[in-house]
């Protein structure tokens, strides 16, 4: 049936009334499945800090009520007659999109990220211009195929979910930067992208180092595969390890000192900046030109890559270390998530909701 002719009885989510509220139970409507959509019944969601800054109505032109979640796995109950890409009861994910417009540069190199057509799996409109999007939050999703990931049964689904974003945030930068046996890799924070990094890194043969201001997580740091932990609060620090990096991700959004950290990259190293600070950061040019230095950035990777890095963690058996909680305690671990108490990732119960 064509898009939009029909929808699915009303199902439950949890919701933002309006920019800033707290997350309430809500009756939300999910079109019927097309001939190439895929009906998921969702098992997991996790909980990402772009989920607290859409609901705090942070980014221009969000839609409320809105119902967050873009690391979503779930069970597939249903497809429309022309899928040949998924199957009823297959393991399956959704990322950050749900959408794009096929046809550009992008979309046809696989960069649908790139997109200007892309479509976020919340807070707008869909593809036809008029439903709209609702994220994971929920007990089900309707989504296109094409933008649906296959997961393997031997990754945990709730560990799974967190790679949707955080996994293939990493992932992409770590595969675009050629990090692999013989390079230096350091990762900035130990936190829900930060964690990941370092198990994705280590397992692509790099030497890996995390760079933390908290002592505390030093022992995390080397279970998780790390060869190596700086805390950067040390002032020593950045004079003695000069140079030592081939390639720095920085996954925090604190406003750090650039030049600092520019200052640890060897020869044509490059730092990445995965995080969002509030403030620019400023850079001296003659960081950058003695060494031929670069800053770089980097969002999500694209369904390929996405899919890519999803058979790479489950033939390294690798999945997020994650707290799962009710869909009650929501509000609670979005509080958590801002005072950066998580080890390492909040995960949806999406049964609690049923």
């Amino acid at each position: 049936m064509p898009l939009g002719d029909k929808t699915l009885p009303m199902i439950n989510a949890y919701a933002a009334g309006s920019p800033g509220a707290v997350l309430a139970p809500v009756l939300i409507e999910r079109r019927a499945p097309g001939r190439h959509d895929v009906l998921i019944d969702i098992r997991f969601c996790g909980i990402c800090h772009t989920d607290i800054h859409m609901a705090r109505g942070d980014f221009p032109g969000q839609l409320f009520p809105l119902v967050p979640g873009h690391e979503i796995v779930g069970r597939v109950r249903q497809i429309g007659s022309a899928v040949t890409k998924h199957e009823v009861d297959d393991i399956v994910g959704v990322g950050c999109l749900i959408d794009s417009c096929r046809e550009c540069r992008e979309c046809e190199a696989g960069f649908e990220q790139f997109c200007d057509g892309r479509i976020g799996t919340y807070g707008r409109y869909e593809r036809d211009g008029v439903t709209t999007a609702y994220g994971g939050y929920s007990e089900a999703i309707v989504v296109n195929e094409d933008f649906v990931l296959s997961i393997d049964a031997v990754l945990d689904p709730a560990a799974a979910a967190p790679l949707l974003c955080a996994g293939i945030t990493t992932f992409s930068t770590l595969k675009h930067w050629n990090a692999g046996a013989g390079t230096r890799v350091a990762i900035v924070g130990l936190g829900g992208l930060g964690h990941v990094g370092v198990k994705l890194a280590a397992a692509m043969g790099a030497e890996v180092t995390v760079l933390s201001t908290s002592e505390r997580k030093r022992g995390d740091a080397l279970e998780l595969g790390a060869s190596d932990f700086l805390v950067t609060d040390e002032p020593e620090v950045f004079r003695r390890q000069a140079g030592r990096f081939d390639l720095i991700l920085n996954t925090v959004s604190a406003n750090i000192d650039l030049n600092a950290y520019v200052g640890l990259l060897a020869r044509d190293g490059t730092i990445v900046m995965l995080g969002v600070p509030e403030a620019p950061l400023t850079v001296g040019a003659m960081h950058l030109l003695q060494r031929r230095k670069s800053i770089a950035a980097s969002p999500i990777g694209g369904i390929r890559e996405t899919q890519e890095m999803l058979d790479f963690c489950a033939s390294h058996d690798i999945g997020a270390d994650v707290e799962v909680i009710s869909i009650g305690e929501v509000n609670e671990a979005y509080d958590r998530v801002l005072a950066s108490d998580v080890r390492y990732r909040f995960v949806i119960d999406i049964d609690s909701l049923r």
